[in-house]
């Protein structure tokens, strides 16, 4: 996936010479997390990986990137010749893609240079912020189907034909079963889908040839679309009669609702469609449907056995954007040793957490997920004793986890990429969302609430939550005697 080494934020570029003219550019180590759960939830879903690591291998500056750099007349010509080499040769650490993670913890981590961990900082955020958001609402949707079918239908809604290839990877990764995006389903392996749109019944004389067109032509996919004249008149009348006759030929058919009461219309549809003897004509609904009403209606036993979801399932939603954030963690120093380093903010939500850092996740002996502790990456962690979680702002709350609270611990920050060259076993699509349902079923199910979800532990070392306080201990110092 070759992509150019301009997508990115032009400061980076302008602090970039900086660094280059000072000749100051040590190594570093950058975090990636984000701070708050998506949409009000418990989790998100971790997407974009794959594509990201594609990214890294091939960010560069064409000839063509270079001489627009130039014109801009901000640029010195040494430095533009230093780009004109740039090549990604950073480490890169990273949790598995379609893990579920939690705010705080580090999703990635980037070992390369100062000036080359700026440049990828937007394209980063961009290509992970955007996946998680969306495999995250797709999880939530399939969640809350209680695991029926949901059809990506988003391309029409989508932001820009990247967006809406983006969208359709992640939420098949989130668990939808198809798409509508015929270039995302060449691209990533989906399956497509599609039925037919209002103006392929009103192209034709009445809705009944309409229907026995589309039949002739699908037998074997045939969903008539019923709501664009009277839903509960002619629409069921001449999907059922278009049913008949397709059962005389042994096949089968489905029936789509694009408006009205998504509760009272499958239930007459329903009945309408059993007592013609269809029992076996399926049921799929459509028309700006969220999780909270795919919630509602399964609790309400619609009989609805498909959801075609497009706006709010690629657009996040109400929620537009994951604020997922980069931040250095360690440089090197003189000596070659890497120095701790944290943003100290009045608010404690963006003092970030300081140091290489690894996070393991603890599990019962029902491989259910407890906890999550993030340490330093030099510290000994293993089963067999006792582990104190500190809350990462309060100063005073923490718990203890007893040896024979949990059965296993798993490290989840892994190395992905060396020297710029990946080392990961590429999975498929459907590899990773069967990778995260699993990941998913590992959580007691009260952390997947769509409403008030309880809060999954996220918890600082003992050495972590110490280094933390002492570093901002010295640095609140330092200001008092500047004053």
């Amino acid at each position: 996936m070759n992509i150019s080494a301009l997508t990115t934020d032009f400061y980076e570029l302008t602090m970039m010479q900086g660094f280059f003219k000072n000749n100051y550019n040590p190594k570093v180590i950058f975090d990636m997390f984000y701070r708050t759960n998506p949409f009000n939830g418990g989790y998100a879903l971790f997407a974009g990986l794959d594509q990201l690591l594609d990214k890294l291998e091939s960010f560069k500056f064409s000839n063509d990137d270079i001489e627009y750099l130039r014109t801009l007349k901000m640029f010195d010509e040494d430095f533009l010749e230093y780009l004109s080499k740039f090549k990604f040769e950073g480490s890169v650490y990273s949790m598995d893609e379609a893990e579920v993670v939690f705010a705080g913890e580090p999703l990635i981590r980037i070992h390369t240079n100062l000036i080359d961990a700026q440049l990828i900082e937007g394209m980063l955020l961009n290509t992970i912020n955007f996946q998680t958001l969306i495999a995250t609402k797709a999880s939530r949707m399939v969640i809350a189907s209680k695991g029926a079918s949901i059809m990506e239908f988003g391309l029409r809604r989508a932001q820009g034909d990247d967006g809406a290839l983006s969208a359709a990877r992640a939420s098949f990764i989130g668990g939808t079963k198809v798409t509508s995006n015929t270039l995302a389903g060449k691209l990533f392996n989906i399956p497509v889908s599609g039925t037919m749109a209002h103006s392929w019944v009103m192209s034709f004389d009445s809705e009944e040839e309409s229907f026995r067109k589309f039949a002739e032509i699908y037998p074997d996919n045939c969903i008539l679309l019923i709501d664009t004249y009277d839903t509960l008149g002619s629409g069921i009348d001449n999907a059922i009669k278009i049913g008949l006759e397709q059962k005389a030929k042994g096949k089968k058919i489905g029936v789509r609702i694009d408006s009205g009461d998504m509760s009272y219309l499958p239930r007459i549809i329903r009945d309408k469609l059993d007592e013609a003897g269809l029992n076996d004509a399926i049921i799929v609904v459509s028309n700006d449907i969220t999780e909270e009403i795919i919630q509602a209606l399964v609790a309400d036993d619609a009989p609805i056995d498909l959801w075609g979801i497009g706006t709010h399932l690629v657009t996040g939603g109400f929620q537009s954007s994951l604020n997922g954030v980069y931040k250095l963690c360690a440089k090197e120093s003189q000596d070659g040793s890497f120095i701790p380093t944290m943003k100290i903010s009045n608010s404690f939500g963006k003092t970030t957490n300081p140091a290489v850092k690894q996070v393991w996740r603890f599990y019962d002996e029902k491989n259910g997920a407890i906890a999550d502790l993030i340490t330093l990456d030099s510290e000994k962690v293993a089963p067999g004793r006792d582990y104190s979680f500190y809350h990462p702002f309060s100063e005073t709350d923490f718990f203890k986890l007893k040896s024979n609270k949990y059965t296993s611990i798993k490290p989840l920050l892994k190395i992905k990429m060396i020297n710029g060259k990946r080392v990961d076993e590429q999975k498929s699509l459907k590899e990773l969302q069967e990778f995260g349902r699993k990941n998913l079923e590992m959580f007691h199910k009260s952390y997947k609430r769509q409403i008030n979800p309880h809060i999954y532990k996220v918890s600082l070392s003992s050495a972590l939550k110490t280094l933390k306080r002492d570093l901002v201990s010295k640095e609140r110092l330092k200001l008092n005697k500047e004053e």
